[in-house]
């Protein structure tokens, strides 16, 4: 199938390679840009390399799992979702597994699978891929017309913007793509980091730099609501927290100007507070003679002991049968509950992914076509919807690179009469 229509796709991560072989398959001539010298360079490093590419999700759980904008999803997750992706990948010769969460994975553990798998396809479909990077997007007459590139210029009947957000700039994600769109009349709401380390208030973290913790239990409070709950591994370090459990908790903090946030860690997650209880009596016992602060080295990693020490108000040389049973229960409270005040987040920079973007209510939600300049389409996370770990950005990725693909193939008549 062939038609007349020359598409250019902007960016080559997952969202633009996506919308360029949708493209092609659907008829259109693509030519995509793309400056790195290699495609997919930030999802070859995705899921520690390992590329979670989509969540085995129902829709209600995969629009659940998007904090911001997830209803805009609703018709692109209809025409491409999670088992499409599935069967897609699998069609490539990449064979998947499903892991804890529902997590999709490719069998061999490897992301450079799925990036090759792509590039194998877009090769067949003959989309020329032209290292250059868009400088601007050119329209007339209120439709797009070409793009201008920093090595030529490109004509076009539809242009799909896919360059991504500012998280990991060194993989490209730079912000052009939100240049372009505002100079074409799209407004791009602020810019915030998602899935990102997070800074605490003073330095109790600093003093644990290096600990690993792989079974917590963790809630964040929102000026004492609570927001989040999760159970996994994280990671103290010289700033604050990080680690995959951290990740996935900074996705619900979104309102540091209005609001104080504090992370509570249940150290003993396995042990309700009564049998934790029982465990502090039988160890104060069998150390009976002990200070205080050499008590708890069955119960707590080493580089922790001093911190729990300190937050207790518990004298450190006071022998552990003169505790009183007032201290023994503030003990309990702070390993059920051990408190981390945050006072923001690292650098967008060091984000996986990021939050905000093309405001969604200037793009059609059917085809991601703008609503201001005729023949402009978005795909990925340079639009304002972000999601929580596992899987679930890449699966915005991959149905908002297929609709803006299928669409801007297809021409205007596609959406025009129902958005």
């Amino acid at each position: 199938m062939t038609n007349n229509r020359n598409v250019v796709v902007i960016g080559g991560g997952a969202s633009g390679m996506m919308a360029a072989l949708t493209a092609a398959e659907h008829g259109a001539r693509v030519t995509l840009l793309e400056p790195n010298e290699r495609l997919g360079k930030k999802l070859n490093i995705t899921g520690k390399g390992r590329c979670n590419l989509t969540n085995d999700a129902d829709r209600d759980t995969l629009l659940a799992a998007i904090p911001r904008n997830g209803r805009f999803l609703y018709s692109a997750f209809a025409g491409f979702g999670p088992r499409d992706t599935m069967a897609f990948f699998e069609s490539l010769g990449v064979p998947l597994k499903v892991e804890r969460g529902r997590r999709v994975f490719p069998v061999s553990d490897r992301a450079f699978d799925v990036s090759a798998a792509l590039e194998r396809r877009l090769k067949a479909l003959r989309v020329t891929l032209t290292r250059d990077r868009a400088v601007s997007v050119d329209t007339a007459s209120g439709a797009v017309t070409g793009v201008t590139g920093e090595r030529g210029r490109y004509a076009a009947d539809a242009v799909i913007l896919a360059t991504g957000g500012v998280s990991y700039p060194a993989t490209g994600s730079t912000g052009e793509g939100h240049r372009i769109a505002e100079a074409l009349g799209h407004t791009v709401t602020p810019l915030r980091a998602s899935l990102v380390p997070l800074r605490e208030r003073g330095g109790r973290c600093a003093r644990m730099q290096g600990l690993t913790l792989r079974n917590v239990g963790l809630t964040v409070r929102e000026n004492e609501k609570t927001v989040y709950s999760g159970f996994g591994e994280l990671l103290f370090t010289h700033f604050g927290v990080s680690g995959p459990l951290v990740l996935s908790a900074s996705a619900h903090m979104r309102r540091f100007e209005s609001c104080r946030y504090r992370l509570e860690l249940d150290l003993k997650p396995a042990l309700d507070p009564d049998e934790l209880d029982r465990r502090l009596l039988s160890d104060l016992r069998k150390y009976a003679n002990s200070d205080f602060s050499n008590t708890l080295n069955d119960l707590l990693p080493r580089k922790l002991i001093p911190v729990i020490v300190d937050d207790s108000g518990i004298p450190p040389d006071r022998k552990a049968h003169d505790l009183t049973q007032s201290q023994r229960r503030e003990l309990l409270r702070l390993l059920k509950a051990f408190p981390i005040d945050i006072a923001g987040t690292r650098p967008i920079t060091e984000a996986v992914v990021t939050s905000g973007g093309v405001d969604v209510t200037e793009v059609r939600p059917k085809t991601m076509e703008s609503r201001r300049v005729r023949g402009l389409y978005f795909a990925g996370e340079l639009l304002d919807v972000d999601a929580y770990t596992g899987g679930y950005n890449l699966q915005i990725a991959w149905s908002t690179g297929y609709a803006a693909g299928r669409a801007a193939a297809l021409g205007p008549a596609l959406e025009r009469n129902h958005s």
